[in-house]
Order: structure tokens, then C-alpha cells, then sequence
């Protein structure tokens, strides 16, 4: 693969998207469509440069992510955690086991 290419596909598998501490008015609906549209978007845009080793990479978990904002809204939250989950995709967070 040379430098300008870009993976063909790229599939992003989450089992499972835990958020505590949020209040009862935070739809988990509306986060996760939010989250999946945002996380879309930013793959599409600017791909996933942990992807580019190769075929098959996996990232079993990641840490060190940008903290969420303090919001009630939640297309704010799913698009910011989106966001944060991007950034350790490309390598802003750190990848951990």
C-alpha cells in the first residue's frame, strides 16, 4: 500500500458503549444514532491512520480519550463521542488491553 492510499473498507465493531453519570433525560437512542452518524462522517473525511498498517488491524481497546462535554443533549453527546473515539482511532488516545 502506498502512502497516498487509503483502505478500501473499514469496519468499526463495538460490542458495547457504557456511559454512567449521565441523567434520566439522556436518550440512548438518540446518542447512538448521533455517535454512528458523527463517527461515519469522520472515517469517510479523514479515514483511520491506525487502519493504514495494514489489513486486519485490530484495537482491542482504547484510552486516554478527550473528555465529553457536560451536556444534556444528546446529539451533542453522541456527536462529541464520536469525536473522542475518532481521535483514538487516529492515534490521539492511547491504545491499551
Amino acid at each position: 500500500m502506498g502512502l497516498n492510499d487509503q483502505p478500501r473498507a473499514v469496519r468499526v465493531d463495538i460490542g458495547e458503549l457504557a456511559l454512567t453519570g449521565f441523567g434520566a433525560g439522556i436518550d440512548p437512542d438518540r446518542v447512538s444514532a448521533a455517535f454512528q452518524t458523527e463517527l461515519a462522517r469522520l472515517v469517510r473525511e479523514r479515514g483511520v491512520p491506525l487502519a493504514a498498517a495494514g489489513e486486519g488491524t485490530a484495537i482491542e481497546a482504547l484510552s486516554d480519550l478527550p473528555p465529553l462535554p457536560a451536556t444534556t443533549s444528546p446529539a451533542r453527546l453522541g456527536e462529541a463521542l464520536a469525536r473522542a473515539v475518532h481521535a483514538g482511532l487516529s492515534g490521539r488516545g492511547r491504545e491499551g488491553t
